[in-house]
């Protein structure tokens, strides 16, 4: 009989899994569930409005894709659940939520369901930022030694300014909470019975370095109400990623339809399940994973604190490497509000009767401008930025508008600002002495924009080799799952076996690049002047719209 692992990519809209055999590393089904409740950006269910900068979801969405895409992608093969191996996953991440001490998330009680504060807080919430400003300061004061492994700033999206988020605005749910958990480990509880937290997410998202969390002293200096945190709400049952999470109870098994005693990988985050699926295993491979949002992430045989970057955890990706992560917080989703705010119905109206996206529309279009015929130059911090200035309170800007600017212009120049962005990333990580050998690109953007990824190829001045799977981070997670079920040594093995050639490399234009190179420049002009304090007219506006 023939083997198979399953892999789940909980994005930020939908979860999509993945039925691989896992001989060939064929991908014989996938299937994809959207979230029904999605973002939770401006309301409760209830119907309550949500403050500015909240980004919240509902764990019921978790389950349901559990529930339905696992069955729907045996259905599909015609595979019985005995032929399954094992099981993966991949969360987005910081992506956090308080359960009580039964696992029951407190947005389920009757109780919280008009609390925003117990509900899932995603990635993108970015409301606790003055308490991640306030951490960075308490840690630059007291020498703290592992602000180095986050490039000495500590971002709003993390685990910690969450948490305590919650302790100063709604100190009855943080005092009601158990734990306070990465929604991935969450999922691992409820399909295995049993409790452990992920290395990777404490290690990138929780302060968790050299084997343990920020000192008791440390929390209670930062709030007295802390004290004893690690232990209790934050829990010290940590696994390196050469661990699995466990095998699924006859409750993972009701709610996933497979069989008790599969085995289940421990959870990795989303753009980093993507690494092995790409055969990004090696010193010096990067790989970008271009959708919603963006990262960049980087394998070194070298150990650097790398200011602005998100930080390394030691063998978080592939046995044997720091891995570094950075980010950009919006890239597909700026392109999402530009068509949705921006764009005049004479083109959707023309998308329509061609029977096309109005992105397909507006790339038709900016594919025929030359760089820099538009004069155009964007700054693409919509959602703020995450590396290497790690603040989410900066907005973004167009400049050099005039009447007869087009559409299409304004879409190239924000495509082009998100590569600018980019490139800041890696020159930080080369400037600091972390080569860049190879530079692999995943997500759905990677796959279907040609024009998008010449441009960073143009821009980055680097191959690009895009990721044979549409499915990366899933692939990557049933890679995991290949491994935690014996039928691989590790993850470079499995990943040797399981993943696909590049389906294409874009080489940079060297004539482009050059005209980039200039418009770069004022970029980084401009990324200094209002990033670093010389004029924070970005942050006084957001002050006078809150006022």
């Amino acid at each position: 009989m023939k083997k198979y692992v399953i892999g789940i990519d909980f994005g930020t809209l939908s979860g999509r899994c993945v039925l691989v055999d896992v001989e060939s590393g064929a991908e014989v089904a996938e299937s994809v569930l959207e979230y029904a409740h999605g973002v939770m950006d401006e309301r409760l269910p209830s119907g309550r409005a949500l403050p500015k900068h909240y980004a919240l979801q509902h764990p019921q969405d978790y389950l349901d894709v559990l529930r339905f895409t696992v069955r729907d992608v045996l259905s599909r093969a015609k595979v019985s659940r005995d032929a399954v191996v094992g099981m993966g996953i991949d969360f987005t991440s910081c992506t956090v939520l308080p359960i009580d001490k039964d696992g029951v998330p407190l947005c389920f009680k009757e109780k919280y369901k008009d609390e925003p504060h117990a509900y899932v807080k995603l990635w993108k919430h970015h409301s606790a930022q003055s308490e991640a400003d306030e951490i960075t300061a308490l840690a630059e004061e007291r020498g703290e030694p592992w602000l180095d492994a986050y490039g000495r700033k500590i971002s709003s999206e993390w685990a910690l300014p969450k948490l305590l988020e919650i302790l100063r605005e709604a100190p009855e749910v943080y005092n009601d909470t158990e734990r306070f958990v990465e929604a991935a480990d969450w999922l691992s509880l409820m399909l295995t019975g049993k409790e452990s937290h992920s290395a990777v997410f404490a290690g990138y998202k929780a302060l968790w370095s050299d084997g343990g969390y920020p000192s008791n002293e440390f929390m209670v200096a930062l709030d007295k109400c802390l004290d004893g945190v690690v232990g209790t709400k934050i829990s010290e049952n940590v696994l390196a990623m050469d661990n699995i999470a466990g095998v699924l109870n006859d409750s993972g098994a009701e709610l996933t339809g497979l069989n008790s005693g599969t085995s289940l990988a421990l959870p990795m985050i989303d753009a980093h399940a993507a690494m092995p699926a790409a055969g990004c295993t090696e010193d010096g491979d990067l790989i970008l994973i271009v959708g919603t949002s963006s990262c960049q992430i980087l394998n070194s045989v070298r150990k650097k604190s790398v200011e602005g970057i998100c930080g390394y955890v030691k063998d978080g990706v592939i046995p044997g490497f720091y891995t570094y992560e950075a980010g950009q917080p919006a890239v597909g989703d700026v392109f999402d509000w530009f068509v949705k705010n921006c764009v005049p119905a004479a083109y959707t109206d023309e998308a329509a009767k061609r029977g096309i996206s109005i992105h397909k529309l507006l790339r038709e279009r900016a594919s025929k401008l030359k760089v820099g015929q538009s004069g155009l130059l964007a700054l693409d911090w919509l959602n703020g930025n995450r590396s290497v200035l790690v603040d989410s309170e900066l907005s973004g800007m167009i400049l050099g508008l005039t009447l007869r600017t087009r559409p299409e212009e304004i879409y190239r120049a924000l495509i082009e600002a998100t590569a600018f962005g980019t490139r800041m990333i890696l020159e930080q990580y080369e400037h600091n002495g972390i080569e860049i050998k190879r530079v692999c690109a995943a997500g759905g953007i990677a796959q279907k924009d040609e024009m998008m990824m010449q441009i960073y190829a143009d821009v980055l001045g680097k191959e690009i080799s895009i990721a044979a799977s549409a499915q990366a981070g899933a692939l990557g997670s049933a890679i995991y799952a290949a491994v935690a079920a014996g039928v691989y040594p590790s993850v470079s093995a499995a990943a040797r076996a399981l993943a696909k050639k590049p389906v294409r490399v874009y080489t940079p234009n060297s004539d482009d690049g050059k005209a980039y190179n200039a418009l770069y420049a004022e970029y980084k002009r401009l990324h200094d002047y209002f990033g670093k304090g010389e004029n924070n007219v970005m942050k006084v506006l957001k002050e006078i719209s809150v006022g």
